[in-house]
């Protein structure tokens, strides 16, 4: 290549620069997903997100998300990242005039149940399972913490930075919140 073209592509390489280095970002669909998996409801539903996550929002990339619900009105879905650390919270959309219906896996959480023996003890080995007709996915780890059927609980993964939540279903079996056994 001739020194007057590369002069003359100088221009188009410097300004090309900062969008090559620029660090990626967490994808926002990915998030969407996982709050309707998590509700158990899609965006726009009764029950499922009032809209998708914003993706103008600039959020460093999470290996791991947890996702909970922000008090026990189920009005809205906390996602989680500890490493880097971040939070989004998720409004979720209901009908003030008609009675709340909440997604069949929380509702576990809103009604008082009768105090069940942990079938998960902290250290326990734990296999973590979630899928559907066509696909299923296990990991592999070790309890943080006691958990009854039913009950959410941390799961430390080898390799992984932060535990990942995951719902008790039997001795040594969990599976991921909004995924049914």
């Amino acid at each position: 290549m001739s020194r007057s073209r590369l002069i003359a592509m100088l221009p188009a390489l410097l300004i090309a620069a900062p969008a090559l280095a620029a660090p990626a970002f967490q994808d926002t669909v990915s998030l969407d997903r996982a709050v309707a998996a998590f509700t158990g409801r899609g965006i726009g539903d009764e029950g499922g997100a009032r809209s998708v996550v914003d993706a103008r929002l600039k959020l460093a990339q999470c290996p791991t998300v947890s996702l909970s619900w922000r008090s026990d009105a189920h009005d809205a879905v906390v996602i989680t990242c500890t490493g880097p650390q971040w939070r989004v919270f998720v409004p979720v959309r209901f009908t003030p005039s008609e009675p709340r219906k909440i997604a069949p896996q929380a509702v576990a959480a809103v009604i008082p149940a009768v105090k069940a023996d942990p079938v998960i003890k902290r250290g326990d080995p734990v296999t973590i399972e979630a899928g559907s007709p066509g696909f299923s996915i296990t990991r592999d780890g070790v309890a943080a913490g006691d958990a009854a059927p039913g009950a959410r609980f941390l799961v430390k993964i080898d390799g992984g930075r932060a535990p990942v939540q995951a719902v008790a279903v039997a001795s040594g079996r969990a599976t991921l919140p909004g995924w049914a056994d």
